[in-house]
């Protein structure tokens, strides 16, 4: 019953599509952040949705969409950069298979973020794809906070996110960043969007949607959506008039709220503090580690999936109570461990040993130059009653949330997460509608000056 309502839905909407192709595009978003194929048993399974999608998207903007000026931005020609790089490395992989299979899936998001901007040639079209991406990665983020309400989330890497596929936003660290990257973008639908009216409605299901986004860090019991809190709750301070006293009822909210944590996050959270006696903290840090010894030799990375190559060997530290109430001496003594084949837990660490110094060049450019570009949008459209006052606030929450991400993405490896991308995306189309606009304001025709009347 489920995969024939979710045929239901997905032949609807591409029929839409047909009529009003920039949908096809919000379809490809839909069925790339959702990806029902996996919450169906077997018909979705069996075709390649994903891959019609793209096709009829693509195809629906080079036969119907308006094309006239369009531009191309910087960043789309370094992603495509990347991409042809990200090839290259490929090819020559310390492991082809397992390098492929990442490979088949990368540059498809690569692809797409390239050709996204030039889809994005309205601000409705802006807006619709945000709203788009915030609802389907919404129907992740809302079951997770239902979950967590009910049953406290159960632990790390226990709560079900309607799949037992731990990848992809159904994975507990990316869904965290995720959900906290995205509260800036729900808080200018509340005050800028022009899809929904604007009434106690949309902003009740906004409110509960901020909400549920701060649950799944606390369902999930990941550090890292910790530190992604703390993160925006330190950018929000420039939005607001009395930032003292925002700073204080942030500390009470959060001592106030302690008592309500499940003791599974408050234990996970306690193992900051102790990362040394913490197995998952040791082991990046002797990956991260092995990754900066393997680009010593292999400048140019290994190709996706290299760490699968690695090697490595950590001192364990038993946690400092270990010894108490009358355990042997012995327990706290430093335990030597050794693994191989442990993953980067960190996008900054996963471009260095895949792609190399270049590679991961390329891609802090990509990501820095969209941080820079939304501060000047951001400060040049920052008067609101201007003809585009929503956009400063707009380039700001991109900011915000991309700001999240990179901080989030040092300990989680989502160098190439397709949801990202598509933030990214959105940031080259506002960057570029807005250019194109202050071009045609500035843009002043010679008319043939009329002779004077004869007397």
């Amino acid at each position: 019953m489920r995969d024939l309502a979710f045929i239901a839905f997905l032949l609807a909407f591409f029929g839409m599509g047909f009529k009003r192709p920039f949908l096809l595009v919000l379809v490809y978003v839909y069925i790339d952040i959702v990806s029902p194929q996996r919450l169906t048993y077997l018909l979705l399974n069996s075709v390649p949705i994903s891959l019609i999608a793209v096709a009829l998207a693509v195809g629906g903007w080079i036969l119907a969409d308006d094309k006239r000026d369009t531009r191309v931005g910087g960043r789309q020609v370094l992603i495509v950069l990347l991409l042809l790089y990200c090839w290259g490395t490929t090819l020559a992989a310390d492991f082809p298979a397992e390098a492929k299979e990442k490979w088949d899936w990368v540059w498809k998001a690569l692809a797409f973020a390239a050709f996204l901007p030039l889809t994005l040639r309205t601000r409705l079209r802006i807006e619709a794809l945000l709203a788009f991406m915030i609802l389907a990665a919404s129907s992740i983020i809302v079951v997770g906070g239902i979950k967590t309400i009910a049953s406290g989330g159960g632990g790390y890497g226990q709560l079900n996110l309607m799949v037992d596929n731990n990848s992809g936003l159904y994975e507990g660290s990316t869904i965290s960043a995720v959900a906290i990257a995205i509260i800036p973008i729900i808080i200018w639908f509340m005050s800028h969007g022009t899809i929904f009216k604007r009434d106690w409605r949309l902003k009740g299901y906004c409110l509960a949607l901020i909400f549920a986004c701060l649950l799944i860090p606390v369902g999930t019991s990941t550090r890292t959506g910790l530190l992604c809190i703390g993160l925006l709750a330190l950018l929000s301070i420039r939005n607001v008039k009395r930032k003292v006293a925002y700073l204080a009822m942030l500390g009470v909210l959060g001592v106030a709220a302690i008592p309500f944590l499940p003791s599974t996050f408050t234990n996970r959270m306690n193992t900051i503090k102790t990362y040394d006696a913490d197995e998952s903290a040791s082991t990046r840090l002797a990956v991260w580690k092995w990754t900066i010894e393997y680009a010593k030799t292999h400048p140019f990375g290994g190709g996706f999936n290299a760490y699968l190559g690695n090697h490595i060997r950590y001192d364990l530290k038993t946690s400092p109570d270990a010894g108490s109430a009358g355990a042997p001496a012995a327990a706290a003594t430093p335990k030597v461990e050794v693994d191989k084949a442990r993953a980067y837990h960190s996008a900054y660490f996963e471009m260095l040993g895949e792609q190399g110094y270049f590679g991961l060049a390329l891609w802090l450019a990509i990501n820095l130059i969209g941080i820079v570009r939304m501060e000047v949008v951001r400060r040049r459209y920052r008067d609101p009653d201007g003809a585009f006052g929503w956009a400063g606030p707009l380039a700001a929450a991109l900011q915000s949330g991309h700001i999240v991400y990179l901080l989030g993405a040092a300990f989680i490896a989502i160098a190439f997460q397709p949801f990202i991308y598509m933030l990214i995306g959105a940031q080259i189309g506002l960057d570029t509608y807005l250019a194109r606009k202050r071009s045609e304001e500035s843009f002043r025709p010679m008319r043939r000056a009329t002779p004077a009347a004869s007397a």
